[in-house]
């Protein structure tokens, strides 16, 4: 998976004074948890840019002065509710040998015959999911192949196992199918109702023949 490297300084004062005083700099209170006693730390807003703004998923190399380097991953984040200005940022530290929880974009790939030649529409249930594993098995996104997707399929969790992490969502999640658009549906009822519609008005014919 790729690295966002977050430059910052740890800082010796958490209280509220020194926190505003922070953020009028322009810079986001931060905790790092994990191993040990949590670390307080903080960095410039505009060096979130890239990890924040963004669908895809990214490991965290946070980059203390004096050259302290940290492996980790992004917890949680506050925004402020009026201006979305990042108020507060927690990250976690990641250890080798440790299996660790994040949500991952799913890629779609492939063509849905059922879309190309069954007039169907793709749905996609579900644009990321929490998968675990070790730092290094990481993917930077989960591939859900369509290629087979006929008119009505779906496509589960179960089928995108793995060796290297394992999905945490119930093996009947659905995370894309092919439903019926609604032009055909529409078309369906329509020819149906011409289909009824000619029943009927040939079966009065004949009753009128008879008398």
């Amino acid at each position: 998976m790729k690295s966002i490297t977050i430059k910052g300084s740890k800082r010796e004062s958490v209280g509220k004074v020194a926190t505003k005083a922070l953020r009028n700099a322009g810079n986001v209170p931060c905790v790092l948890y994990g191993e040990g006693e949590p670390l307080h730390f903080s960095a410039p807003e505009l060096g979130f840019s890239k990890l924040v703004y963004t669908p895809n998923a990214h490991t965290v190399v946070i980059k203390l002065e004096g050259g302290d380097k940290v492996n980790a991953i992004l917890q949680d984040i506050q925004f402020h509710p009026l201006t979305d200005k990042i108020l507060h940022v927690d990250f976690y530290r990641l250890l080798d040998d440790k299996e660790i929880s994040m949500n991952i974009p799913v890629k779609i790939e492939g063509a849905a015959p059922g879309v190309l030649m069954g007039g169907g529409v793709l749905s996609l249930n579900k644009r990321k999911l929490r998968v675990k594993a070790l730092p290094k098995n990481l993917p930077d996104f989960i591939i859900a192949n369509i290629s087979e997707l006929e008119l009505g399929n779906k496509l589960y969790t179960s089928e995108l196992q793995t060796d290297t992490y394992t999905i945490l969502h119930p093996d009947n999640t659905v995370v894309c199918q092919v439903r019926t658009s609604r032009a055909s549906a529409k078309l369906e009822v329509d020819e149906v109702t011409e289909t009824e519609e000619g029943t009927e008005e040939a079966a009065t014919q004949g009753g009128s023949a008879e008398n």
